[in-house]
């Protein structure tokens, strides 16, 4: 016997390449335990640099100094987390038009905004192809997703109404909203993402295997459905 329905809140950063690999293999595993376990997938804000100014920062620059590394360095440890992307089944290199641009660090409190407000409006599902088309604007476009003009274009691309969506983003409460939600995650000592929290109290934490997460939802199931 198991649950009817599971929900997993996904605690990730649309700047974060382990929570694109993560989510693209969890949604493998959603896929294979449909029938059997069904996944309601809500996204919750995390800011990896909630302090980053409105410019942005080179991402090479950032992470070299955040890791005492060279240039060199960094990029070398990209081209492993490129690989993985790729080999997952999302892609990280530049698909836009044009010269490559420089993968910079933005802002992203906007963009949880969005999300935040698009759960409010519309079912989980438009949530996920929202957050979807986040991670690919950032990775495969090198988008700045901290403009609001960049953010309002992924919204109505993705069916959202622009208005409402351009009224969000100047909605003081939203925004003290999803520092609300990020103060309950440090409360909850979610200190890294990707965090899969199902039903409100497992945790799987990092970017796993399709078959490592099927594997823990159907488990997580059988004990929720003998709770």
């Amino acid at each position: 016997m198991m649950a009817d329905e599971l929900t997993v809140d996904i605690w990730s950063d649309v700047v974060c390449p382990w929570c694109a690999i993560g989510l693209t293999q969890f949604l493998k595993a959603v896929e294979s335990v449909k029938g059997d376990v069904d996944v309601a997938i809500r996204f919750m804000p995390f800011e990896l640099n909630p302090d980053m100014p409105p410019e942005g920062h080179n991402q090479v620059d950032l992470l070299a100094k955040a890791y005492n590394k060279t240039p060199a360095d960094v990029l070398e440890m990209r081209r492993t987390v490129e690989a993985t992307g790729a080999d997952v089944g999302f892609p990280m290199t530049y698909q836009g038009e044009g010269e490559e641009p420089v993968l910079m660090v933005w802002n992203t409190h906007k963009a949880h905004m969005l999300l935040r407000w698009a759960l409010t409006v519309a079912e989980p599902e438009a949530q996920l192809r929202l957050k979807q088309a986040l991670l690919r604007a950032y990775f495969q476009l090198r988008q700045e997703i901290s403009d609001d003009a960049v953010l309002l274009d992924i919204a109505e691309a993705e069916g959202f109404d622009r208005e409402a969506a351009a009224a969000a983003l100047k909605d003081e409460a939203l925004s003290a909203a999803v520092h609300h939600d990020e103060q309950l995650a440090r409360q909850n000592n979610i200190n890294s993402v990707p965090t899969f929290v199902v039903a409100g109290k497992y945790i799987l934490q990092g970017a796993a295997k399709p078959e490592e997460y099927s594997s823990a939802l159907v488990k997580l199931a059988s004990m929720e459905a003998m709770a």
